[in-house]
């Protein structure tokens, strides 16, 4: 009896330790999901559009797009979530150059046919490698922009270097905190290896800051995004019933509103 009890416990053990392995060697095909294909050209997206590339400190070259408005009064950095590649941010490009605002849509290493693999370390060289660009570029004020996951990243770059304006659309307090609600059967805290403390960097951050998120967000609670509201101080705006992949945070008006009014161009 007791040999069967230890048999038991050993495969019990066993089970666990593949499953909490599996989970720590796999976790980035679970965090990241590039659409790898490369998507046709920034002038199919608008007239004057440009395909760049931006080089990054550990010697990356990364296809992105860029925007540039006649006579701009800024230029936005659009820092994107987990999922797709540059073409699904079209929406908010047209949106935000119809308001006089450059745009620069960042594609990570590992998306949308740009060479390496993504990680937090990774996603925050590559979005330093966009600032530079649209420092030398733009000539303007910069307004950093951020979707969920790409709201880590805009922050965690804004501690460093501040912008005139910084908005996060859906951010969540740290990548556990996410995890944990998505997963919680597994130690998540423990197995991350990529961790985006949203919550301790905003605070950190000396700039304006407006937080936008969807009262019905099933991905990013709308808790987690008001707690990062609070620890900044910042400005917030709720979409009444909306969930985090939804239309209105393509280029809905509440989201456009809030970016051109970081930039202080005026509201329409």
């Amino acid at each position: 009896m007791r040999k069967k009890v230890l048999i038991g416990l050993a495969v019990a053990v066993t089970i666990v330790g593949v499953v909490f392995g599996g989970a720590f060697a796999f976790q980035r095909k679970l965090i990241y999901l590039p659409e790898g294909r490369p998507p046709s050209s920034a002038a199919d997206v608008l007239p004057g559009g440009r395909d760049v590339t931006l080089t990054t400190a550990d010697g990356l070259n990364l296809a992105s797009w860029y925007f540039p408005a006649a006579q701009a009064k800024a230029a936005v950095l659009v820092a994107p979530g987990n999922a797709g590649n540059r073409s699904y941010r079209a929406p908010i490009a047209r949106a935000l150059t119809a308001r006089g605002l450059s745009v620069l849509l960042l594609e990570y290493r590992g998306y949308g046919g740009n060479p390496g693999d993504p990680s937090e370390d990774g996603l925050a060289l590559d979005v330093r490698a966009a600032r530079d660009f649209l420092v030398r570029e733009a000539g303007t004020p910069l307004v950093y922009f951020g979707e969920s996951l790409g709201s880590a990243v805009v922050t965690e770059l804004a501690t460093e270097h501040p912008p005139s304006g910084l908005v996060l659309r859906s951010p969540f307090v740290d990548l556990a905190s996410v995890g944990q609600r998505h997963y919680p059967f597994l130690p998540v805290r423990w197995l991350l290896r990529d961790e985006f403390p949203t919550r301790d960097n905003v605070a950190r951050v000396k700039a304006p800051i407006t937080v936008v998120y969807g009262s019905a967000d099933s991905v990013v609670p709308a808790g987690q995004s008001r707690e990062v509201a609070r620890a900044a101080g910042a400005r917030t705006v709720e979409v009444p019933g909306a969930d985090h992949n939804d239309p209105v945070f393509s280029d809905g008006p509440e989201l456009v509103d809030a970016i051109a009014g970081a930039s202080g161009a005026p509201a329409q």
